[in-house]
This record gives C-alpha cells, sequence and structure tokens, in this order.
C-alpha cells in the first residue's frame, strides 16, 4: 500500500509540533491507517534554525512551489498564518488538486467562503479542526456524530489568554494590566495581544463555528465584538456577590430566522459549568435538539493540542484517499447547495440581562433618578446593590443593578440618558448576563 506524501508550509512552533507526533506516533498511525503518513515537504523562510525535531534536510526547501509542483504530495498543511501569503498558498495546492489542513481560523473566518468554493470546483476536501479550540474535537463531532442534529445555540470559552487573565482576576483579585503582563511572562499572551484581549480571535472561532452548526456563511464584520480590557476588579467582586462568574463567551444563537453572533465578557451562573473552566483551558457546549447538550473540554491551544488536531485531521484524508472516495465531506458539513444567508441580528436586537454599574455622588434623589430612566425604556430592576461610604467622604461610590431581561437598543439609550446627569460621574458599564445555556 502507497505511503500518504504530506507538504508542510510553516515550519513553526506548531509545525515542529506536527513533526514530533508523526514521528513518535508512526506506529500508532500506521495500525489505524493501514500505511504510513510521511511528511515529504517542508517548505519555510528559515530552514537553518533547530526546532528540536530530527527532519531530514533534504525535505527542507524556501521554495514553497516544490509541494505545489510534486504530483507525489497528496495533501499540503498550511500553518504560515494569517491572510497572506497563507490565502495563495493555500488557493494555489486547491488548484493543483490537493487536500488541504490548515489551523488558520482567521483565514478561514475571512476568506473561508473563498477557499471551499474552490475546493468544491477541485473536488478536494479541506479540513481545519485545529482552528477552532486546539485540540478540542468540536468540528469533527458536529460534521460527524453529530451531523443529524439541528443546533439551535453554542456557547464557548475559546481563548486561553482571556481565560487565564479572568481566572487570576477572579481568584486572587488581580488587576488586568498585572495578570496581563503576567501572562506574557509565561508566554500565555503574545507582545502584542490584542487580538485576544479584544475578542477578535474568538470572534474568528465564532464565524467557525457557526457557519458548521447553522449552516450559513458568516459575515465576519457582523459579529459584535467586545474584548475583556475594560473589565475592572469591580465588575468581578460584584459579579461573585450576584453568584457568577465572568467569561468572555463566544454565542452563536439561532432563531426567527436570524443568528446572534456576538463575543463579549459574560456573566455565567456558578452553578454552570461553563463557569469552573479555568486558566487556559477552553470549553463549548453545544445543543442539538436530538443529542441535548454537551460540552467539549480541553487545552485549545498549544504545540501538542493544535498537532494532535492537525494530524487527526490528515488521518482522515489519509482514509479517504486510500478508499478512493475523493471529496467525502464538504468543508461546512452541508452540501453546498444547502447553504443559507441567515442574517445576524444587530447587537441593538437581542434580549439579555444586565449588570449596571454607576459611579454616582451620594444625594438624595439618586436611585430615583436612575430607576425612572431605567423605567422609561422599559428596564425592570431585578435587584440591586449599594456601597456606602464614611460621612464626609465626597468620593463617588459605585451603584450595581441587575436588570430583568431588556432589549438591549433600551439598554444603550437609557444609559446614554443617565450618564448626562451630574450625579453620574464616569461612564457606566455594563456586562451581559446568559442564565439559560442550553
Amino acid at each position: 500500500m502507497n505511503d500518504i506524501k504530506v507538504g508542510l508550509i510553516g515550519f513553526g512552533n506548531i509545525g515542529a509540533g506536527v513533526v514530533k507526533l508523526l514521528q513518535e506516533n508512526s506506529d500508532v498511525i500506521r495500525s489505524k491507517v493501514g500505511t504510513d503518513i510521511v511528511l515529504k515537504r517542508i517548505a519555510d523562510l528559515d530552514i537553518t534554525s533547530d526546532r528540536g525535531v530530527k527532519i531530514d534536510p533534504a525535505c527542507l526547501t524556501n521554495d514553497v512551489n516544490a509541494i505545489f509542483d510534486d504530483p507525489e504530495i497528496s495533501v499540503v498543511i498550511e500553518l504560515v498564518g494569517g491572510y497572506e501569503p497563507a490565502k495563495s498558498f493555500v488557493l494555489k495546492a486547491i488548484e493543483k488538486g490537493k487536500h488541504i489542513v490548515t489551523a488558520n481560523k482567521a483565514l478561514l473566518a475571512l476568506h473561508g467562503d473563498e477557499i471551499y468554493a474552490a475546493a468544491v470546483r477541485n473536488n478536494v476536501e479541506v479540513q481545519f479542526e485545529a482552528s477552532v479550540g486546539g485540540g478540542i474535537p468540536v468540528l469533527t463531532a458536529i460534521k460527524g456524530n453529530m451531523a443529524a442534529n439541528r443546533f439551535g445555540s453554542f456557547f464557548g470559552i475559546m481563548n486561553g489568554t482571556c481565560n487565564y487573565i479572568l481566572t487570576r482576576m477572579t481568584q486572587e483579585g488581580a488587576d488586568f494590566s498585572d495578570v496581563l503582563k503576567a501572562a506574557q511572562d509565561l508566554g500565555y499572551a503574545e507582545p502584542d495581544p490584542t487580538f485576544d484581549i479584544e475578542g477578535v480571535d474568538t470572534a474568528h472561532k465564532l464565524a467557525i463555528l457557526a457557519s458548521l452548526c447553522f449552516g450559513t456563511a458568516i459575515d465576519f464584520k457582523e459579529i459584535y465584538t467586545e474584548g475583556i480590557s475594560g473589565i475592572s476588579g469591580l465588575d468581578v467582586k460584584f459579579a461573585s456577590d450576584f453568584g457568577y462568574r465572568i467569561k468572555l463567551l463566544a454565542i452563536g444563537k439561532l432563531s426567527d430566522g436570524k443568528i446572534e453572533a456576538r463575543v463579549h465578557p459574560t456573566m455565567i451562573p456558578l452553578h454552570n459549568p461553563l463557569a469552573d473552566v479555568n486558566g487556559v483551558f477552553n470549553a463549548i457546549r453545544l445543543t442539538g435538539d436530538f443529542v441535548g447538550p454537551v460540552m467539549f473540554y480541553g487545552r485549545g491551544a498549544g504545540q501538542c493540542p493544535t498537532a494532535s488536531a492537525i494530524v487527526g485531521d490528515l488521518i482522515g484524508l489519509a482514509r479517504s484517499i486510500l478508499a478512493g472516495a475523493g471529496r467525502r465531506i464538504a468543508p461546512l458539513g452541508f452540501l453546498d447547495e444547502s447553504i443559507k444567508n441567515i442574517p445576524v441580528k444587530p447587537i441593538t436586537e437581542i434580549v439579555s440581562k444586565y449588570l449596571l454599574r454607576f459611579s454616582a455622588l451620594d444625594r438624595p434623589g439618586v436611585l430615583a433618578a436612575i430607576a425612572g430612566s431605567l423605567g422609561k425604556n422599559n428596564i425592570s430592576i431585578e435587584s440591586m446593590l449599594q456601597t456606602s461610604h464614611q460621612a464626609g467622604d465626597a468620593a463617588p461610590v459605585p451603584i450595581v443593578i441587575m436588570t430583568h431581561e431588556a432589549r438591549e437598543g433600551a439598554v444603550r439609550a437609557a444609559l446614554e440618558e443617565i450618564d448626562r446627569f451630574d450625579i453620574i460621574c464616569e461612564k457606566t458599564s455594563f456586562i451581559r448576563i446568559e442564565d439559560n445555556l442550553e
């Protein structure tokens, strides 16, 4: 039986992990596939640095065309990252009739439509399990064992950097900036952490996950995205006082012919399993109409978990190639003609509970003024906390209100009015609450 020949573009940390896994577990792979998966070519700008793995120098090249033009290579792994030249590399490999394995969430979130269409034209597969949740096999499960289900919603903690920061803020009362610095020192956060802490990385993953769950192409620009840089120690404390933990949550819901696709800090009840996902771990909770709620948990990034997902995709492709199956699974799991255009609900139309934190002067009539504005906008109060200060202290005090469910547009209108009051000392913060994560 012929070996499956593979080309790897991008020999960084994850690429080295793929090489390591293929070498160390070659016997396991052979016992499950029936033949070897062989890395024939590795292309990178730097082919001299030590990656900590043994590799035949003859398979290293600076010329990526050596992979595209090799007829023996049937699968190309793209680990360049980013948009370009990754997009050009993937499209060229597809035009050459080669299957694709990638971990590039940003590329798929913004250019997935073009890549999937090219794969259809050339009768090849695009596999990308590692793009969402690292080593967590959630995409394979959606397209495979749970494929018969209609999915109504999903909730995901899908960025280890943010989850590490929020975990330490919750457990230690630490300040955001201090924990971010520690995360950078430990290698959990990039020197420029913007994509992580501002929710962009999570939004990329949400776009992919929503496409697979709901059978639609998501316009990345329509995903409401809000990061955790504005979360303070006070927010964490008050959330705990009300019986919640704050997580950066990716939320996808399908209802009334529209999709909610949003990423933002969210208060989760302490009794919900997602509230106990701590440190750099990820978790994704899906609800199918027949399977019910299912939760996936594990390491969402790192060399070994990501390599595990990539080689898992390789094994799946190898089995298809050996069986002569060609293009067995459509990229999003749905037949191409079944992909629908489902509109994304604007953030102002969502309905949620909210935690509102006002910074106000301690004067008579403050609560009445705030409650009056909320009531005028059809926002009712479920509970409230107010912190007092010592007599003679003119400093503002926090007033924290939990609302019943309200439309976000109304909440924003009320807060815009309240923030103009002369009794309000700084812009009011608000955090959305998800009580029902089914």
